[in-house]
C-alpha cells in the first residue's frame, strides 16, 4: 500500500518530492507544474524516469506504469530504452529538429531556407517518411547516386545535410551508427575537386552596365542599391541590409558588423563621393525601417535578393553576369592594374590565410579608400555608351 491516496494528492502543492513508496513520487516544480517520477535501478545505475503529468496521470496509472517498468527491468530489458525506441522520428522530424538547433547560429539568408530544401527534394522522396533507426547505407545511396556525378556540388551538400540529421540522430541515441558517414565512402566514385565561378563581366564592361541599369525601368531602390553594390564591392546580403546606424557620413565610412559578415568580423568600407552621392539620393525612400535600400515592394522589409537579379534579367545581361560577379569584376581590374594583392583582398573581406594571414592585423583603410577612389574614377571616368544587352 503506497504512502499517498488519491485525495491528498490533490492537496499537494508544495515544491519538492513526494514519495509514495517503492521509488515513486510526485515531483512538484517551483513553477507549479506537477509530474510522476519513478526512480529505478537499470544496468546498475540509479535513472529517473517520467510517467507523465498530474492529472492526466493518475496515481492509480502512475502505479501501474511504475509497476510494468520494476518488471521490465527484472526480466533484464531496459524500460527507458524502449521508450525512447517508441518515440524514434522519421527523418523529416529529425531534419526539422536539427535545422531548429542550428538555425540560431546561422546568419540570416538564404541558406537558412535553402538547408532544407536540398533535403525536400532530394532526400524525403525516398527517405523522408523513414524512422531514423531503420534507415541504412542502401536508402542513403539511393538519396545520393542519382545526383553524385550528374550535379556534383548539390550532391555534396545533400550528403552533408543527410550525415547532419543522422548525427543529431545519433546523439539522441535512435541510432548506433550514421549511414551518410565513412560507411558509404567506398561505394561512391570519387568526386573532382569543383569551384563555381560566379558570371562576371570583364571590368571594362561594367561602366556601361551601370549606365544601362540607369536607364532601365527598374525601380529607384534597386538600381541604387546594384550601383552601390558595385561601387563598394560589397556582398548583396551586405548590401541589402545595410542600416543608416551603420553609416558615418563625415567619416565617410560604413561600418559592416560582425553578425551580417560572412567572416563574422566587422568590416569597414571607406565611402567615395559616388556612394555618398547615391546614399542622399535614397534617403527620399526611407520608410521608417532603418533600412538602406527598403525593399520596393515590401515595406519595412529588406530587399529580396532575387530584385538585384531581376534587373539583370531585364536589361540582357544576366547569362553573362551575376550580382556576386561584380567582386570577381572588381578583383579582376585590382589584378590587371597592378593594385596590391592585400589591398584588393582587404577590400572585398576576404580572410588571408597561412602564415601571412596570421601575422597581418591592419585593415589599410587608408590605402583602400585611395583604392575604391581610383575604382569609382574609373567607372566614372568615361561616358558610358547605353546599350540594350538583349544579346
Amino acid at each position: 500500500m503506497g504512502k499517498l491516496t488519491a485525495a491528498k494528492v490533490k492537496t499537494i502543492s508544495k515544491p519538492g518530492m513526494h514519495g509514495d513508496g517503492a521509488g515513486l513520487y510526485l515531483r512538484v516544480a517551483a513553477g507549479g507544474s506537477i509530474n510522476w517520477i519513478q526512480r529505478i535501478t537499470i544496468d546498475g545505475k540509479r535513472r529517473d524516469v517520467g510517467l507523465g503529468g498530474y492529472p492526466t496521470v493518475s496515481l492509480a496509472r502512475a502505479r501501474e506504469l511504475a509497476q510494468a517498468n520494476r518488471s521490465a527491468v527484472a526480466e533484464g530489458r531496459d524500460p527507458l530504452a524502449e521508450k525512447r525506441k517508441a518515440k524514434v522520428p522519421t527523418f523529416r522530424e529529425a531534419a526539422l529538429q536539427t535545422h531548429r538547433m542550428h538555425k540560431p547560429r546561422w546568419r540570416p539568408g538564404r541558406h537558412v531556407d535553402a538547408w532544407l530544401g536540398a533535403l525536400e527534394r532530394h532526400a524525403h522522396p525516398v527517405i523522408g517518411d523513414l524512422p531514423v533507426d531503420r534507415i541504412g547505407r542502401e536508402d542513403v545511396l539511393r538519396v545520393l547516386t542519382p545526383i553524385w556525378t550528374a550535379k556534383p556540388e548539390a550532391a555534396r551538400r545533400v550528403r552533408q545535410r543527410v550525415r547532419a540529421v543522422l548525427r543529431w540522430a545519433q546523439a539522441h541515441g535512435f541510432v548506433e551508427h550514421n549511414m551518410a558517414g565513412e560507411v558509404i565512402d567506398g561505394a561512391l566514385p570519387s568526386m573532382p575537386a569543383f569551384r563555381e565561378h560566379y558570371r562576371a563581366l570583364p571590368y571594362a564592361e561594367v561602366a556601361d552596365a551601370i549606365e544601362t541599369v540607369e536607364a532601365s525601368g527598374a525601380s529607384m531602390t534597386a538600381k541604387a542599391a546594384l550601383r552601390f553594390l558595385i561601387l563598394t564591392a560589397a556582398r548583396s546580403g551586405e548590401v541589402r541590409g545595410a542600416r543608416w546606424h551603420e553609416l558615418d557620413m563625415d567619416a565617410r565610412e560604413w561600418r559592416i558588423p560582425a553578425r551580417r559578415m560572412k567572416t563574422g568580423i566587422e568590416h569597414r568600407v571607406p565611402l567615395g563621393d559616388d556612394a555618398l552621392a547615391i546614399l542622399d539620393r535614397v534617403r527620399a525612400l526611407d520608410d521608417g525601417s532603418g533600412l538602406v535600400f527598403p525593399s520596393p515592394v515590401k515595406p519595412g522589409c529588406p530587399m529580396s535578393d532575387m530584385t538585384l537579379t531581376k534587373v539583370l534579367r531585364t536589361i540582357g545581361l544576366a547569362d553573362r553576369a551575376t550580382v556576386h560577379g561584380f567582386r570577381s569584376s572588381f578583383r579582376d581590374w585590382c589584378a590587371e592594374t597592378g593594385k596590391p594583392r592585400e589591398l584588393a583582398e582587404a577590400a572585398l573581406a576576404h580572410v588571408v590565410g597561412g602564415v601571412e594571414g596570421a601575422y597581418f592585423r591592419s585593415d589599410l583603410f587608408e590605402q583602400r579608400r585611395r583604392l575604391m577612389d581610383d575604382w569609382a574614377r574609373f567607372l566614372g571616368g568615361r561616358k558610358a555608351k547605353v546599350v540594350r544587352l538583349h544579346g
